[in-house]
């Protein structure tokens, strides 16, 4: 497996986020984790990125790495895992090639870069035609494609998604996880969460179920979609 959770605790001040969340995902696959808002779905990703600390006990292996002996920003750096954080998180005063090249700070690999730029371009052409423009005066979508690229450029090995459809319309929607799947194929292994269950589980192979911080259901994504379970409580019906 590529990545393995194990027990993996989180707490805020004295208050348990995650409960013994354990799952795993093979290199190349998309999988993803629903559940309702303040169930412990961007917790899990944060505890991944490193920018939340584990509790004792907690294990988290990325191929033959101890995730918890790296720091968040070497997690990006050493073991090119990205985050695409809810709210995107932009350098609004910053034009969109500005902020992909940011992006590459601490990469040492030139020439990869400018392949890595031109594939970004590739998969979001808008983002060509708005090079020069600042973050700041896109629209939704065209934030939402940067934020991505901009996650692209850091690291691709695996690229962890929170919401990546929140704010989108419903065209936008589908073409943004259109071009997750070009970045998939391409070979990156992604990991969403989305509130969106519907949408999330049509898109990726396998899911996890998330409630109050705790793992109920897993399984194939057309299982999950007619559980009754599921269906009763994030399908309306």
């Amino acid at each position: 497996m590529q990545l393995t959770v194990e027990n993996l605790h989180v707490s805020y001040d004295q208050i348990r986020a995650l409960h013994g969340v354990s799952f795993s995902i093979a290199a190349g696959e998309i999988v993803c984790i629903i559940g309702a808002n303040g169930a412990g779905k961007s917790t899990t990703l944060r505890a991944i990125s490193r920018l939340v600390p584990a509790d004792k006990g907690s294990r988290l292996r990325f191929e033959d790495h101890d995730l918890l002996a790296y720091p968040a920003d070497k997690v990006v750096s050493q073991l090119g895992i990205s985050h695409v954080p809810e709210g995107r998180r932009l350098f609004g005063n910053l034009s969109v090639l500005e902020n992909l090249q940011l992006a590459t700070f601490a990469r040492r690999d030139p020439h990869a870069i400018k392949q890595d730029l031109e594939r970004v371009f590739a998969i979001f052409p808008r983002l060509l035609e708005r090079r020069t423009q600042f973050a700041a005066t896109l629209s939704g979508g065209e934030q939402q494609m940067l934020a991505v690229g901009r996650a692209y450029m850091t690291g691709h090995r695996m690229m962890l998604l929170d919401e990546p459809s929140m704010g989108l319309a419903p065209l936008m929607m589908l073409s943004m996880f259109e071009a997750l799947k070009e970045i998939n194929r391409a070979g990156t292994t992604i990991l969403l969460v989305e509130q969106n269950a519907r949408l999330a589980l049509k898109f990726a192979q396998r899911g996890y179920v998330i409630e109050n911080g705790r793992i109920v259901l897993q399984g194939p994504s057309d299982e999950l979609l007619n559980s009754p379970e599921v269906k009763k409580a994030y399908l309306g019906g």
